[in-house]
């Protein structure tokens, strides 16, 4: 439940109560002090009720849900010792008035009851934490509570008690009145001390008041010799409701704050000037006592006097000497605090982020894992961040993580973890979790996640591919990350933005992969991969405009597999490298050779593919340039297809771009719109050719929006004079609707699926055969 800062000051039903019933005890106390009243059970008669509301409120503050254990406890006790002082109440009116005259003494029954109260306060207040009940404490406490009662009572007798007549009051006796203030001043010394020093949620303001009521208290047996021959009052009809009515008003502070969170106060060293304040008023007491009376007592009270004022400033000079050295100590036990708490949290939070690191990650999720609860390990990771970084810089990458992060941090629960593994790698520790409860919590995270954001004047759209896995009893920590990690990669193959739960199928397919990666790195040298070629054709007449040439592999017992499954993984595991100029090697020499047998009747273009890792590896256009070399190929009939993630940015990849330019090399964007299109990379980028991906032709022939998608890009095409290839084309419809729109260069299946360079070379051998043949499919 929300607090105010400040809680308003405010008279409640029984603040206003108590309150009234106390003004009427006080004027009925001071006209009694002129007037000799004839019935004095009145006076008495608002004292139970005070003393029942205190009851209510501290009964009342013992089972508030706002309050800590220690503070529910305290306000109980006081409530028990409260009916007790109920029961001293009752106790005394029949002391005072149950006889055959007025009386003003205590019983010993009354006295019992009085002393058990100081001692139920006494205890309630020594058992609160903030009392440190060490020797040294204790030992304090005694001196302090000591100095207060050998000053206070020598004072007491001197002015009050010693000069009062007591012999007209056979019931009253100076020594019940000492022993109520000897009480009372017990009971003040215990509660300033638990003021100053605090108490958890126990409300310090509270025990001021509660302070100023017991003080009141015992000022009140000062007055007790002004009221021998007056028998109809009595010290109690002003020293109870003054106490009562003070804890009336601090239990009601204490239920207005008892949702306030604790106030810390900072620890000081408090300048003790109570005993120097005992010490001057005896010695006062003295002077004006013996100086009077002259003689060589006042020239040795002058000389104690004057010999205890030296000493004492001496002392306070030491103190504040020492109190510096202190201060200087202090500071330095601050500051080494201070550093060993920021290197704690070097230690366990990751410095980019500010969320717990990898190290701190494990050690909780190795205590997880001792416990008997389930739990969930998530681990994330950012799709296409690379490409943040090589467009943007690493700065901007760096504030999408802690952006990142952020999120995260939103999105879990309190008791829930959040970690950096590295790099880009993010993972969740969800303790108690179960399905329904994970996928509701990824659900909401993954919406917050990947909300638009803008950094540095840019709007990204983040995008996360999230494995999950819940927790066995034999689980280890190394396992449990490791099924998460392939269940992220199941995700982010299955084009990320979406969260995974691990199945056991993963295991035997990431063996799969192994096996598979294993036996590509062979490949090569085993000559197990060959090209094929997809011609691309003219529109309308079907005319053979180029080729691309597309890699295939042979595996020795798994048959022919597919790209979609060896290119993917040779992408993650860098095997792309040596396969990429092996595709890039045997191409350029079949078009070499091509170009030589056939002269102009040669194939145009042919286009090769590469990757984004053969573009950010160092010295690829050089490798590319000494191939030219070697094989004496015309630059002008190599187009290299890269993808618009593989360039974006000004980083390696579109500097590799822009070498492969200079070397006279057509350069084409492939898939164009199924990545993070943007028209300035067409303008960053040295494109000749724009290949439009198949999931826009798929609808051309629709009224739909990819139908306006491939018609707005060959406008945008003609007027940047690049040349537009329709890629994916498999039915009549669509080739001559893309014809109708403006396209001159299709491909597909539609025209012919991809081909051994010895069918090609037979289009080649007759080329009045290939003509009428392709005009024959395109129409």
């Amino acid at each position: 439940m929300p607090v105010p800062d400040r809680v308003p000051r405010r008279i409640d039903l029984p603040s206003a109560v108590a309150l009234g019933l106390l003004a009427f005890v006080m004027v009925w106390f001071l006209i009694g002090l002129g007037h000799a009243w004839s019935h004095p059970i009145v006076g008495w008669l608002p004292l139970p009720v005070i003393a029942g509301i205190f009851v209510r409120e501290c009964f009342r503050l013992s089972r508030a849900e706002g309050l800590d254990k220690d503070t529910r406890r305290f306000w109980g006790r006081i409530g028990l010792s409260s009916v007790v002082l109920l029961l001293a109440v009752v106790s005394n009116m029949d002391d005072a008035l149950g006889g055959p005259e007025l009386s003003q003494s205590f019983s010993t029954r009354t006295e019992v009851l009085l002393g058990l109260v100081v001692g139920i306060v006494l205890w309630s207040l020594l058992r609160l934490p903030a009392w440190q009940r060490s020797g040294s404490d204790w030992l304090r406490f005694a001196l302090d509570t000591a100095i207060v009662l050998i000053t206070g009572g020598v004072l007491a007798w001197h002015f009050w008690l010693g000069r009062a007549e007591f012999t007209n009051s056979p019931t009253g006796t100076p020594v019940s009145v000492l022993g109520i203030i000897v009480a009372a001043t017990i009971a003040l010394v215990a509660v300033l001390k638990v003021a100053f020093a605090g108490a958890g949620q126990l409300d310090r303001r509270s025990l001021h008041i509660v302070s100023a009521g017991i003080a009141v208290a015992a000022v009140t047996g000062g007055i007790a010799p002004l009221l021998v021959d007056r028998p109809w009052l009595c010290t109690t009809l002003i020293a109870l409701p003054a106490s009562q009515v003070s804890g009336v008003l601090a239990a009601r502070r204490q239920w207005r704050r008892r949702y306030a969170a604790p106030v810390e106060r900072a620890r000081t060293r408090r300048f003790s000037i109570l005993p120097y304040v005992a010490v001057a008023a005896l010695y006062l007491t003295m002077l004006a006592t013996e100086l009077p009376e002259g003689g060589h007592e006042a020239v040795i009270a002058l000389a104690a006097t004057g010999l205890t004022v030296l000493v004492v400033v001496r002392q306070i000079s030491t103190l504040r000497d020492n109190a510096g050295l202190l201060d200087t100590v202090d500071a330095s036990l601050s500051q080494l605090r201070a550093y060993q708490k920021e290197l704690d949290h070097q230690v366990n939070h990751d410095p980019l982020t500010g969320i717990t690191n990898r190290l701190a990650y494990h050690e909780r999720l190795a205590a997880q894992l001792a416990g008997d609860e389930p739990f969930v390990v998530v681990l994330l990771d950012l799709d296409d961040f690379k490409v943040v970084n090589d467009r943007h810089g690493h700065d901007t990458g760096d504030a999408l993580l802690r952006a990142i992060s952020t999120r995260l941090r939103q999105s879990v629960r309190a008791h829930d973890t959040v970690a950096r593994l590295g790099g880009d790698e993010f993972t969740l520790l969800l303790p108690g979790a179960d399905l329904d409860g994970a996928e509701e919590l990824l659900r909401g995270l993954l919406a917050t996640v990947q909300r638009p954001l803008m950094l540095g004047g840019l709007e990204m759209t983040p995008r996360l591919s999230i494995g999950v896995t819940l927790s066995r009893p034999e689980d280890s920590a190394a396992e449990l990350v490791r099924r998460a990690d392939v269940a992220m990669y199941a995700a982010k193959t299955a084009g990320g933005g979406r969260w995974t739960w691990f199945d056991p199928i993963m295991d035997s397919r990431a063996d799969t992969d192994a096996r598979l990666s294993a036996d590509l790195s062979h490949a090569v040298a085993r000559d197990e991969l060959f090209l094929l070629y997809q011609p691309i054709v003219e529109l309308p007449t079907g005319r053979l405009a180029g080729l691309e040439a597309l890699v295939r592999w042979r595996h020795p017992e798994r048959g022919l597999v597919s790209p979609a499954d060896f290119i993917p993984l040779a992408e993650r595991n860098g095997q792309i490298i040596e396969v990429g100029r092996w595709i890039m090697e045997r191409a350029m020499r079949q078009i070499a050779e091509w170009q030589r047998e056939y002269g102009a009747g040669a194939p145009e273009k042919v286009s090769v593919n590469v990757s984004a890792r053969q573009l950010n590896e160092p010295g690829f256009p050089d490798e590319v340039a000494a191939l030219l070399a070697a094989t004496g190929l015309d630059p002008a009939k190599l187009v290299i297809e890269v993808t618009e993630t593989a360039v974006l940015g000004t980083g390696g990849a579109l500097e590799a771009v822009r070498r492969l330019d200079e070397l006279g090399l057509k350069i084409a964007l492939d898939d164009f719109g199924t990545g993070q299109s943007s028209l300035s990379l067409i303008v960053d980028t040295p494109v000749s050719w724009l290949k439009v991906d198949k999931s826009f032709v798929d609808g051309v022939t629709t009224r739909s929006p990819q139908a306006v998608i491939v018609d707005g890009l060959i406008g945008i095409t003609r007027g940047l004079q690049i040349q537009a290839v329709a890629e994916g084309v498999e039915t009549a419809e669509q080739a001559e609707r893309l014809h109708q729109a403006g396209y001159r260069f299709a491909q597909g299946y539609h025209f012919a699926r991809p081909m051994a360079d010895s069918d090609v070379a037979l289009l080649l051998d007759r080329p009045d055969v290939r003509d009428t043949r392709q005009s024959q499919l395109i129409q």
